[in-house]
């Protein structure tokens, strides 16, 4: 495949840097690296044990496990010949470093040069990451290893509520970060779950669990439904839900042991939703007044935790004033 120019002085050939990621199944290739191997003169590669090479050596792409040098590649390059070098995980910067000096000197023909991602990272695919990274720890770390549902049952309400915090103080770093430990939660459990002897689980049930449920109870977006207003939305998601639990009554299903204002307003929102005209208990004392407070407030779509919690921190702010604290 050499090639000169028009005037007979040969080509400086071509340099093809081809990145895949190891979240996608190897040999699962786009078809402009399938070309660019097929038409290489030379494919090389660094790594001996690249995940990608037995599928390229299955395919007929003869590969040659060494880790060139830049001016080993503008060697190998001349004449118009074409180069793939298959990246390693590092993505090879030590070549692309020496490729850039050489370039930078102008001392030499460079030839074309040219990054093909030849397999991309689906959204979500560093989940995969977190799954892998889980599944080490678990075998690994001494404290993890010995770790049971019932033993992280405290840290999933803490998480919850550091949650619940960072939404409330508008802090998107926090946000961010408190929503990747609410998720480790879920992988954590999910992972613990894979060793129970009777009715093992894995992070893979837990996802296509909950793909199965929220396709089931949108049938305005999956089905042939139609919803045009959030109140039609939570219609359909009540009556499929009641339909999947075969529930005898509408409170069925709402943990008691949530803290009690979201309990009581949940219970309102249950009964109001559902047409009922249930009475509040005509008994005296904080907690009746409380669960007459929080069924108002769940009327007039406030929540009542929240808004306690709001008048909480100035009350707060308040104390911390009157000590002269933060001022």
């Amino acid at each position: 495949m050499n090639a000169t120019s028009p005037e007979g002085t040969p080509t400086p050939g071509r340099v093809v840097l081809l990145t895949t990621s190891h979240r996608v199944a190897p040999g699962l290739l786009s078809w402009p690296a399938w070309q660019a191997l097929r038409e290489a003169d030379r494919v090389l590669c660094a790594d001996g044990a690249h995940p990608q090479l037995p599928y390229l050596r299955e395919a007929g792409i003869e590969v040659a496990e060494t880790a060139p040098t830049a001016e080993d590649l503008l060697a190998a390059c001349a004449g118009g010949r074409t180069v793939v070098v298959v990246a390693t995980g590092e993505g090879e910067p030590a070549l692309t470093d020496g490729l850039a000096r050489l370039a930078g000197s102008g001392r030499v023909t460079m030839p074309d040069l040219e990054l093909l991602p030849a397999s991309y990272d689906l959204p979500g695919a560093r989940l995969l990451d977190l799954v892998q990274v889980m599944d080490r720890i678990r075998a690994e770390c001494p404290w993890s290893s010995r770790q049971t549902h019932k033993g992280l049952a405290k840290y999933g309400l803490e998480e919850a509520y550091e949650l619940v915090e960072a939404i409330e103080d508008g802090d998107r770093d926090a946000l961010c970060e408190e929503l990747g430990d609410v998720l480790l939660q879920v992988v954590f459990h999910a992972r613990i779950a894979e060793e129970d002897e009777e009715a093992p689980f894995s992070v893979d049930d837990v996802a296509g669990t909950i793909v199965t449920k929220l396709v089931h109870r949108h049938p305005h977006v999956f089905g042939d439904a139609t919803a045009t207003t959030p109140e039609e939305v939570k219609e359909h998601w009540l009556r499929t839900k009641a339909a999947e639990k075969r529930r005898e009554s509408v409170t069925d299903g709402v943990p008691l042991h949530q803290p009690g204002l979201a309990l009581a307003a949940k219970l309102a929102s249950r009964a109001r939703s559902a047409h009922l005209d249930v009475p509040l208990p005509a008994a005296q004392g904080i907690g009746y007044e409380l669960l007459a407070l929080a069924a108002r407030a769940e009327s007039e779509g406030i929540d009542p935790e929240a808004a306690l919690r709001a008048a909480a921190r100035a009350y707060r702010d308040a104390i911390r004033a009157a000590e002269g604290v933060g001022e």
